[in-house]
């Protein structure tokens, strides 16, 4: 098992998908024992049917608000998961002058999913479903509270 990193940051094409899923969930599930952020290469705007996959599993991205990397407050992280490929060669880029991991989880777009409303909402839940995933086997869940 891995140690717990004291930052992270999740980063996609444009923060309105995939990374900002993941930061949904890494806080969700670990929010009070480390930071968490995302950004993405370009600018975007947070996508409806994440707001809607997100709300089943009781997370608010309502008021999530897309960035990208030079919209940064803070670039000191310990760890950065890219989820598309464009992101993977900015955050490679940003660390080469900084200690920090880099972890490249390739995650389909959902927006290439065309189709029936329905269709597309369950392109999204497979994406949020992938992503909790591999957050569950990525990071300790099993913290015992600090004393």
């Amino acid at each position: 098992m891995r140690d717990l990193p004291d930052s992270v940051l999740f980063s996609c094409t444009h923060n309105s998908v995939r990374s900002a899923m993941a930061e949904g969930l890494l806080k969700h599930l670990l929010g009070h024992r480390l930071y968490v952020d995302s950004a993405g290469v370009r600018e975007g705007e947070i996508n409806g049917f994440v707001i809607a996959v997100m709300d089943e599993l009781g997370i608010d991205l309502s008021k999530h608000r897309a960035k990208t990397f030079d919209q940064l407050t803070d670039t000191s992280f310990d760890l950065i998961i890219t989820l598309s490929p464009e992101a993977q060669h900015r955050a490679v880029e940003m660390t080469r002058t900084m200690a920090c991991d880099v972890e490249f989880w390739p995650t389909f777009d959902p927006t290439l999913v065309e189709g029936a409303r329905e269709q597309q909402l369950e392109a999204f839940r497979q994406v949020r479903d992938d992503l909790l995933q591999k957050l569950k086997a990525r990071f300790p869940l099993d913290l015992k509270p600090v004393p």
